[in-house]
């Protein structure tokens, strides 16, 4: 089955290495769902920002985003960037690489969100 063209995929992370090793391991799954990552600050340093996030997302193909985040000054960076967008923003406050993974393959399945969602349950952190 064809991955879900319309929703993708952003990750945000405040280590680019962390970004890019979970990219690395989404692609071994997913090859063909839409992912874009705002891994550090804008100038590459360790945290987040909401201009780099929202780059993340501008350059997201997809039409609805699925935002995963490693910890919660990245949380509170993309409550910033919602009203900045035009693309729905689902963000999953759920364990990291589990959590990315998970919607990764099940979106390269085919599956719809409501389904992934069901899936991303138990991975929610508390």
């Amino acid at each position: 089955m064809a991955a879900n063209t319309q929703t993708g995929m952003v990750l945000v992370s405040h280590v680019p290495e962390i970004v890019a090793g979970i990219t690395k391991l989404i692609r071994q799954v997913a090859p063909d769902v839409a992912l874009t990552t705002a891994g550090g600050t804008s100038d590459g340093d360790i945290g987040t920002d909401a201009t780099h996030i929202l780059q993340a997302i501008d350059a997201n193909p997809a039409t609805d985003l699925m935002v995963f985040y490693d910890l919660g000054s990245a949380k509170m960076n993309l409550d910033l960037v919602t009203d900045m967008t035009d693309k729905p923003l689902h963000r999953y406050d759920v364990a990291f690489v589990e959590g990315a993974y998970t919607c990764a393959a099940l979106l390269q399945a085919g599956d719809s969100r409501a389904e992934i969602e069901k899936q991303l349950a138990p991975l929610k952190i508390k």
